[in-house]
């Protein structure tokens, strides 16, 4: 990737970023459902109706209400929750680092088992074993992260009660930090009986979103291997005596690791939407559970916020996986 194609890159995140604003915008208030009506009490008035309609901006055509949200956009002010009663932009910015620190940590999990998993089938390659590998990870591929969500709850909540199946942390534990990344400072400041609180809570939830991202690793990784192996630099390591593993390490895995990482950038994005129903599932305190309930209460400046949130998320991640791979290959750096 040359330098013109990361600026082209930068110069089109703005207007992405507005369509994504237009686009939400338009269609919460064009499907059926009115927020005020979900959240006045019983016997309310007409007036009172009026003015709360009023307050939040509901009364004003669609035209209107957007350029007054935009404007207060670009200021950073993306408004205040109908459901909740907060600024958008505050309530973001407390639950984000929750579900970064899962998506991070379910990452880490799926590159080490997928890598595992990989190598273990290229070197089965050509025999029985390898069928059993390959009937594994697609196994472990057709089954969603919100299924292993259910599978993994039932079976260490409930069967055999290993770990906590809800929350971020025990409510008795005092956390004390100064930025909600709870497991980065406790790691930071020595913390380690938090973290590894946090981590017991992480567990269940990271290894649900974890799993399909590994079997789609461990079969981009194993074919570009297999592929790779074949080719004649590996070939020529072979005839002056080198052994297979250290061909696989040396010569063929760097190769390798070109294709597994443009793919497997592609499904982080998609990890982090699974957050949405996983976190649900586990009670996790992130952006994703926050949005059901934004969704149920028909919150439209939090639904509005969160979706923004998850599409800078989704460029930048992106925009990051092509820098690497750009880094990664020789061939896209010079041209």
């Amino acid at each position: 990737m040359r330098w013109g194609e990361i600026i082209r890159r930068l110069v089109l995140i703005p207007p992405t970023l507005v369509g994504v604003a237009v686009i939400v915008f338009v269609l919460l208030r064009v499907v059926p459902g009115d927020p005020i009506a979900m959240m006045i009490p019983p016997g309310a008035s007409p007036a009172d109706i009026d003015r709360l309609r009023a307050f939040y901006g509901l009364d004003q055509p669609i035209l209107q209400q957007f350029i007054t949200w935009f404007g207060q956009a670009l200021r950073g002010d993306f408004g205040r929750s109908i459901s909740v009663h907060q600024s958008v932009f505050e309530l973001v910015l407390a639950r984000l680092p929750a579900t970064l620190e899962l998506a991070a940590l379910a990452t880490l999990i799926a590159v080490v088992l997928g890598t595992i998993a990989a190598m273990i089938g290229i070197q089965l390659r050509g025999r029985r074993a390898e069928w059993v590998v390959d009937g594994g990870v697609g196994v472990f591929l057709a089954i969603p992260d919100f299924l292993w969500a259910l599978i993994l709850l039932l079976l260490f909540g409930v069967l055999i009660p290993l770990l906590p199946i809800s929350g971020r942390i025990d409510p008795q534990i005092d956390v004390n930090f100064h930025s909600n990344f709870y497991l980065v400072e406790s790691f930071l400041t020595g913390r380690f009986d938090i973290a590894n609180a946090l981590l017991h809570h992480m567990l269940l939830p990271a290894l649900a979103l974890a799993l399909p991202f590994a079997a789609l690793v461990a079969r981009i990784l194993k074919t570009s291997l297999a592929e790779a192996e074949d080719q004649d630099y590996a070939q020529i390591a072979r005839a002056r005596g080198f052994s297979r593993p250290a061909i696989l390490l040396r010569e063929v895995f760097p190769n390798a690791l070109i294709p597994t990482v443009a793919l497997g950038g592609v499904q982080i994005s998609l990890l982090l939407g699974g957050t949405v129903l996983v976190e649900r599932i586990f009670s996790y305190e992130g952006i994703g559970n926050m949005a059901i309930d934004a969704v149920i209460n028909r919150d439209f400046p939090l639904i509005q916020g969160l979706i923004l949130t998850f599409a800078v998320l989704f460029i930048a991640l992106n925009l990051g996986v092509d820098l690497v791979v750009t880094l990664l290959d020789p061939r896209l750096r010079h041209g």
